[in-house]
């Protein structure tokens, strides 16, 4: 991640979850300069974030298999919080158990629901029960101390590092399109410029008590041409109205077509804040 400063200066990054969970994972990727700090909660890692414990978060935002994934929509709008990068990680699950353990010696696999589910073929190959943790790097913890060589987690192969654990099969995932997307947050705001590069516009919007407002809000996307990657909306304050919408766009709000576009939107809403303006990862060619 080049080209800002914020991210450029940084040395600390959260990430929700523990050691040798796929977000620490991805924050080591994302982020090597950085010191990785761990957060049990997402409502903890923001809150690490506004008090300047540390200068960046990585927060899962949402999997190519599972779809959203972190409901911190709730937490953006009355938090000074802002978006300067995304990063995206391909999950890689490997089968690991104490050392000294075979693949004829164990007996359950261990790990979250959505792991187990994406690993089917080699439980069904071994004839594995399943026992579910609540998270993969919490299994992997698990395993080791249970000393137990009946037992393999299903986890990151930083967590078979940080465990102690040995691979007995690597990469067992079924499908190899699991990918999940993180956001790289600031509680300051650093857009990215307009050079003509590609960049990603987020943002939050709530659509006025008016009939049609959501369609005539988003109508200026489709007039001016402007791509709309996400669009998800969420209940707020008890409401079974969708009163809140989250969304990305491809493009600057200093381009002609996507300044209308914002233009006819912010007509449209009772309230609208840009979360952030950062340059497109590379990944996304590949979703062409």
């Amino acid at each position: 991640m080049t080209g800002n400063t914020i991210i450029g200066r940084a040395r600390r990054v959260v990430f929700q979850g523990e050691p040798g969970s796929y977000s620490h994972l991805a924050a080591r990727e994302a982020l090597p300069q950085c010191e990785a700090v761990p957060a049990p909660t997402f409502e903890d890692a923001f809150a690490a974030l506004r008090d300047g414990t540390v200068d960046l978060g990585l927060i899962p935002i949402e999997n190519s298999l599972h779809g959203r994934i972190a409901d911190i929509h709730y937490l953006l709008p009355e938090t000074p919080i802002y978006i300067l990068g995304e990063h995206f990680h391909r999950v890689r699950h490997q089968l690991m158990a104490v050392p000294g353990a075979s693949l004829s010696t164990i007996k359950t696999a261990v790990s979250q629901e959505p792991a187990l589910g994406q690993v089917r073929k080699i439980v069904a190959e071994l004839g594995l029960k399943k026992q579910l943790w609540a998270d993969t790097a919490g299994a992997a913890r698990h395993v080791a101390q249970s000393g137990d060589k009946s037992l393999a987690a299903i986890a990151s192969s930083l967590a078979a590092d940080i465990h102690k654990l040995t691979i007995l099969k690597a990469d067992v995932e079924d499908a190899d399109h699991n990918v999940t997307r993180f956001l790289i947050m600031s509680r300051e705001a650093e857009n990215a410029k307009n050079t003509g590069e590609p960049v990603i516009t987020s943002f939050i919007f709530r659509v006025r008590n008016v009939p049609a407002a959501l369609y005539k809000a988003l109508g200026g996307f489709a007039t001016n041409g402007v791509n709309m990657t996400k669009l998800e909306s969420y209940q707020l304050e008890g409401s079974f109205n969708a009163t809140q919408f989250y969304a990305d766009i491809d493009g600057h709000p200093e381009e002609r077509a996507v300044k209308l576009a914002l233009e006819e939107l912010e007509f449209f809403t009772a309230s609208l804040k840009v979360l952030g303006v950062y340059p497109a990862n590379p990944f996304r060619k590949t979703l062409k």
